[in-house]
């Protein structure tokens, strides 16, 4: 038996932030990020609309770009001094995210982290709120999501949560939000949702009701993202649909090692964090050719290259030319191609190394790594590590 989680309710569409002025609640906390939803007056209208719907509104403000487990809990206590039977959460993935954990500490004070870092391990929710996502972001797609990814800055360790308890009850896709991405934040969450997309298809999890959604959802990236990327809002408005579909197909199917490498890599590193969907975009053609050692993923990265487009007379060909298409992605967005590379050589080649045998074990040890096609050793890990460090080739 398998299950498949979405929403309740999503609305899509320009416009359908208004959907607010009909939820039915006496009070909400409004979760938010560093300050792009104010100055851009989305955080305004939703405060007008939760008002026109005759609900109390108290602000969270100021969740960090990779939220704290530190700011979870001053969260949840405000939370529970305030008593709301809604959690909306408007912005990037980060608010989104953190809202997620502090729903789950709201209604269970006692609960530890380390219970929620078991996956799948949450306590029953709803018990005291509902929770509205409202995405700002075309990438995460946590408002479709049993997912949350929360950071432990004193162990330098990125744990992605996940419990389809956490999936939101309502989302709403408005694309007039995302038209206010920055160049870079428009490349980055673009190859977050490739990677969704593509890890989805080929997981260990993938069915008949996550193959169709995950297919589309590359194929809208693949036509739509480098359009995006240059100012189109057409296209931009076509990747906010395109990303949550990718959302839909992952939340269901799950993962692989490519989020368990961006997972483990992203705040490991004294010299600076390594951004989730860039980390997502230099790993993801690595892994691809690791990946299709295993014929059935061969198989199914053949289809996905067929399926955009890609020529090759035979399954390998395919591969080779979706590796090369998602690498053409990159350089088109100002990606780059290795760690080695990120943001001018932030990541010192010293520390990598000497924390490479670390950052592997816990990389293999993530909640993704066991939907991944190909089995991986912490040996084989830390090989996949190098290469994506200096850009070598994956010839194992």
């Amino acid at each position: 038996m398998a299950r498949f989680t979405l929403p309740r309710d999503l609305y899509h569409g320009k416009g359908s932030l208004e959907e607010l002025k009909n939820l039915k609640g006496s009070k909400a906390v409004v979760v938010v990020g560093g300050g792009s939803m104010k100055r851009f007056g989305f955080l305004e209208k939703v405060e007008t609309y939760l008002k026109d719907a005759g609900i109390e509104v108290k602000l969270f403000e100021g969740v960090e770009p990779d939220p704290s487990v530190e700011t979870v809990m001053k969260g949840a206590q405000m939370m529970q001094e305030f008593g709301p039977d809604w959690i909306v959460a408007i912005g990037g993935g980060s608010p989104i995210d953190a809202a997620k954990a502090m729903w789950t500490f709201y209604e269970y004070p006692d609960t530890t982290f380390d219970d929620l870092c078991i996956p799948f391990n949450f306590p029953s929710l709803r018990t005291k709120a509902r929770f509205c996502a409202i995405p700002s972001t075309s990438g995460t797609a946590t408002e479709v999501t049993a997912f949350s990814v929360i950071t432990d800055y004193n162990k330098g360790i990125k744990y992605p949560l996940a419990d389809f308890n956490i999936t939101p009850d309502v989302a709403i896709v408005d694309p007039e939000l995302a038209e206010k991405m920055p160049q870079k934040l428009t490349a980055h969450t673009g190859m977050d949702a490739l990677t969704h997309a593509i890890e989805a298809y080929v997981s260990t999890l993938h069915c008949d009701y996550t193959d169709p959604l995950a297919l589309h959802a590359i194929k809208m990236v693949h036509n739509d993202l480098i359009d995006s990327y240059h100012g189109d809002m057409d296209a931009r408005d076509r990747m906010h649909n395109a990303q949550c579909l990718a959302g839909m197909a992952f939340s269901n199917a799950l993962l692989g090692i490519v989020h368990s490498m961006a997972h483990k890599t992203g705040a490991a590193y004294t010299g600076g964090h390594i951004v989730h969907g860039c980390a997502n975009a230099m790993y993801l053609p690595k892994i691809i050719k690791f990946n299709s050692k295993n014929p059935e993923a061969l198989i199914r990265y053949g289809e996905i290259a067929r399926f955009i487009g890609l020529k090759g007379n035979s399954d390998e060909e395919l591969v080779d030319a979706l590796i090369a298409e998602v690498r053409s992605m990159n350089e088109k967005l100002s990606i780059p191609t290795c760690i080695k590379e990120y943001e001018g050589g932030i990541i010192d080649e010293k520390e990598f190394n000497d924390k490479i045998t670390k950052v592997a074990e816990l990389a293999v040890g993530d909640a993704c790594t066991g939907s991944n096609p190909r089995p991986v050793t912490p040996a084989e890990m830390e090989k996949l590590l190098t290469c994506c460090y200096y850009d070598k080739e994956v010839d194992f």
